[in-house]
């Protein structure tokens, strides 16, 4: 249980380092005319977020989730390369990556790295990493749960992220 709390808590922490570059990213966006679009949405994911990453260790230490090694290793695994892509992903935009829909009029869309293959790449890491962080102590009841929520949750996004997007580039 300790290690998966230091997992958790590495994860917080990658998260905080996220909302760090984003509100940097959000300065140089609204100093350039940057228009946010589905601001309603938007603490709804927050508070989706901050619940998985509570929940989890509560279900791991409240039910008496086991490490199980055969699922808990290659969940671990997921988790790590699901990082990796989200940090693929912000290096890619650059100041254009946001946890915001923030689109700067007049800049293009981004099609290299990830987005060379996949339109939302950081939203196929998000839904790893939900689906694979609470899998990694058997929290398959959070693991359900998130992933639910989630998809809800990026169906509004993805669709508010694509109108804007084609707002600007008309």
């Amino acid at each position: 249980m300790s290690a998966y709390l230091v997992l958790i808590g590495l994860v917080v922490a990658e998260r905080l380092a996220e909302l760090v570059v984003a509100r940097r990213n959000l300065a140089w966006a609204r100093a350039r005319g940057g228009v946010e679009h589905g601001r309603g949405h938007y603490p709804w994911i927050v508070a989706a977020h901050v619940v998985l990453l509570a929940a989890a260790p509560a279900e791991v230490w409240l039910l008496g989730r086991p490490f199980v090694p055969a699922l808990g290793w290659p969940m671990l695994a997921v988790v790590l390369l699901a990082q990796g892509l989200r940090w693929w992903c912000i290096a890619t935009l650059g100041r254009q990556w946001n946890t915001r829909v923030v689109v700067v009029p007049g800049l293009p869309l981004v099609s290299g790295g990830p987005y060379r293959w996949v339109r939302h790449p950081n939203y196929v890491a998000v839904v790893a990493e939900g689906l694979a962080l609470p899998l990694v102590h058997t929290a398959w009841l959070t693991a359900l749960l998130f992933t639910a929520a989630n998809a809800v949750l990026l169906t509004i996004r993805i669709t508010v992220e694509d109108r804007a997007l084609a707002s600007c580039s008309t």
